[in-house]
């Protein structure tokens, strides 16, 4: 029997929780006070709240500096920001997308009486297959929506290749891969337009927000227009619109973070190597490689539980959150399997094989500027004791 000698011993055997205060995935990340402080005085000072603020301006422009693109339309919201981007592209019909997603990529197609067609993904890298994607295209096929799932990129090229052939619009939902590389670019400049969240669990945040990036200049003007009522000017409306725009204040707050977004960065990488370190020896666990060999956010830790772990994806779950790790199961169960999908589309999950075993499969474990090591090490060693409890 195990000698309990550590206070992490304690809480693991169930004396206290291991942690005093819960670890959560997407945990916000936060700039400096003072800076945003500052930021919100000007915005008194000047009055002007919403409707292309000074702020705004300045975050976009920052935003485009960033990621070396033409234009960035910030938007209140990255769902917002799908649903404008989808619209502006004239998507309509059925649009390809996959299932191991957050259920918003499928929402803003739903949302809008377009069909969303799910298909398969890479079982090793949780990305959108392009044979999975040409299995799926019917006479009703007018787009593909890709995902930059963790931090890594879509396959862009394949697909590129797929949406020239037979005449799709191609844009990627790029919500977990803000200032991340794909083959010496940077992210946001593939497909038609690349869709981003600034949402407070993302690495990146305006507190709530979204934009959409693009290199297209009809396509841009198109958005903004669309994302203020279609206004053109005073009493002048030129286009079917609604309410999308970021406020003066999110917009601080992402000048903010962007001056702290090397940092966070950082940090990032710093919990993955402990992470990395940690498990190495873990019977059953392997963590999704996000050494890329090019520039990675590290947004999101990923642990895959495979079938010879003696403890199941949700064991493991239940265990972390007895000590309060608040570990997530991203994106359990799929989208085919919430509603409306579920009922829609009751037989999906046959064409979707490889979304159901990666589902069923995944942990993924908090990180961010608020770990350490050492609560690295105790969060693994929650695991490692569930584990050989149950071996």
């Amino acid at each position: 029997m195990k000698t309990i000698r550590t206070p992490q011993d304690l809480a693991i055997h169930g004396a206290v929780p291991a942690f005093a205060e819960s670890l959560h995935v997407g945990r916000p990340n936060m700039g400096d006070r003072a800076a945003f402080m500052q930021y919100a005085n000007d915005i008194f000072d000047r009055r002007w709240l919403s409707n292309n603020g000074p702020l705004v301006q300045q975050f976009e422009r920052e935003i485009e500096a960033h990621l070396g693109v033409k234009h960035c339309v910030a938007m209140c919201n990255g769902t917002i920001a799908l649903e404008i981007a989808i619209r502006a592209l004239g998507m309509e019909g059925e649009v390809i997308v996959p299932s191991y997603t957050f259920v918003a990529t499928a929402h803003a197609l739903q949302w809008q009486s377009i069909t969303p067609v799910f298909a398969d993904i890479d079982p090793v890298t949780h990305l959108l297959s392009p044979d999975a994607v040409r299995r799926m295209i019917t006479p009703r096929t007018t787009g593909i929506i890709g995902v930059h799932l963790w931090g890594r990129a879509a396959p862009v090229r394949e697909l590129q290749d797929i949406a020239d052939e037979h005449g799709l619009k191609l844009m990627f939902d790029a919500a977990h891969a803000f200032s991340c590389m794909h083959q010496g670019r940077m992210i946001g400049n593939f497909g038609a337009c690349e869709v981003l969240s600034f949402h407070a669990t993302k690495f990146f945040n305006t507190f709530e927000g979204g934009a959409v990036v693009t290199n297209d200049d009809e396509l841009a003007q198109t958005m903004r227009l669309m994302r203020n009522f279609g206004f053109a000017g005073f009493d002048r409306v030129v286009h079917p619109g609604t309410n999308g725009k970021m406020v003066e204040i999110n917009a601080a707050m992402g000048l903010v973070n962007l001056k702290a977004l090397d940092d966070v960065v950082d940090a990032n990488r710093r919990n993955y190597h402990a992470y990395r370190d940690a498990l190495r020896d873990v019977r059953g666990l392997r963590l999704l490689s996000m050494e890329t060999g090019e520039r990675h956010n590290y947004q999101y830790v990923v642990v895959e539980v495979g079938p010879e772990c003696p403890a199941t994806r949700d064991q493991l779950i239940d265990a972390l959150q007895a000590e309060n790790v608040i570990a997530r199961r991203y994106f359990w169960p799929g989208c085919h399997n919430m509603e409306p999908y579920r009922s829609l589309f009751p037989h999906a999950g046959l064409m979707l094989p490889h979304t159901g075993v990666v589902a069923a499969r995944v942990i993924v474990l908090p990180t961010g500027q608020t770990m350490d090591a050492d609560m690295i090490a105790t969060v693994v060693q929650i695991m490692r004791m569930r584990i050989q409890e149950l071996g």
